[in-house]
């Protein structure tokens, strides 16, 4: 995964022209929670091609220090958790971009999702204006909802969301993407190590669930376009791909592109829920836990068309995909 994301920033800083080092943006600071995740590599990436300076917050600096090759970001270890980093860090830029998100938590009570989705979002808001920023982009979830997500992960980024539309003070974007997939990604990555480990036959929960999974590529491009846009202040935008599949589609492709022939049997409600609770308890890999399959009960696919502010084609799996899971 290294490699391949090395290869993503050495592509990036090669595409780099001298217009977009000395244009307008350089003047522009950006400070980004959660820059060193998966689409926060990206995205930082992409800021600096951009020609952004970057300011990227970390709770491990060594395990992101493949960052340090863009020229104009800078990549501090901190505690984002606590308000009186935030407002230190946040001195001088002119946006904050919080990616920061969990899928699991240690104990199935919401407490954790709580912490990373409404408690930082709300120290983030307060630590934008007492730093004097006003733009603020936000990662939240598709159907994030506060009264009647079907999960603690739905629910507490719907709250979080109600957090960021009554800061009113503030300029505010929020993206609810469906699953994201790309170089680096825990999606088709982890499909495929799931497949491997099997032992020919893989039970799948919750095998009817559709998706429509977007190139991490367009998400960022979608946070790039609408950071100076002030036709994106106050709105959320929902992000999908172009195509649709059910999970056990999703693992079918998988299976093909890494060339493992594998019988996927979808799992009823009870024998899903059944699995949900087994691996709740494992320490380190869980594919399903009791959260997760709350989530899976609702599709994770869009409504609307991507919103015309947006300029770029949507990018297909075929595209992406068998580049990075077929090595």
């Amino acid at each position: 995964m290294r490699n391949l994301f090395n290869g993503y920033i050495l592509a990036t800083l090669v595409t780099l022209t001298l217009t977009e080092l000395c244009g307008n943006n350089m003047n522009q600071k950006i400070c980004i929670l959660g820059g060193g995740g998966f689409v926060g590599q990206h995205l930082a990436a992409r800021l600096v091609k951009a020609g952004y300076t970057v300011r990227v917050l970390t709770r491990q600096r060594e395990r992101h220090r493949d960052l340090l090759v863009l020229p104009t970001l800078e990549l501090l270890e901190a505690d984002c958790h606590n308000p009186h980093v935030l407002q230190h860090y946040f001195q001088g830029c002119t946006a904050v971009i919080n990616l920061v998100g969990i899928l699991n938590e240690k104990r199935d009570d919401g407490r954790g999702f709580a912490r990373a989705h409404v408690e930082l979002t709300r120290q983030v808001i307060q630590a934008c204006r007492q730093a004097g920023v006003k733009r603020l982009l936000h990662m939240s979830a598709l159907h994030a909802d506060a009264k009647n997500g079907a999960s603690y992960y739905l629910r507490s980024k719907g709250e979080a969301e109600d957090l960021l539309r009554a800061a009113s003070d503030l300029h505010v974007t929020c993206f609810r993407p469906s699953v994201i997939f790309g170089p680096g990604d825990n999606f088709f990555n982890n499909f495929a190590r799931l497949i491997k480990l099997s032992p020919g036959i893989v039970p799948l929960a919750c095998a009817n669930t559709r998706f429509a999974p977007i190139y991490v590529g367009d998400v960022v491009a979608a946070f790039v376009q609408s950071l100076n846009n002030s036709h994106s202040y106050g709105q959320s935008y929902d992000l999908c791909g172009p195509s649709i599949y059910t999970l056990k589609e999703l693992l079918q492709y998988t299976a093909r592109l890494i060339g493992c022939k594998r019988w996927i049997i979808g799992l009823g409600k009870s024998p899903s829920w059944l699995m949900a609770n087994i691996f709740q308890y494992l320490p380190l890999f869980r594919p399903i836990t009791r959260d997760n399959y709350r989530s899976l009960q609702i599709d994770s696919v869009c409504d609307k068309l991507l919103p015309a502010i947006f300029t770029f084609t949507l990018t297909s799996l075929d595209e992406v995909v068998p580049g990075y899971l077929a090595d």
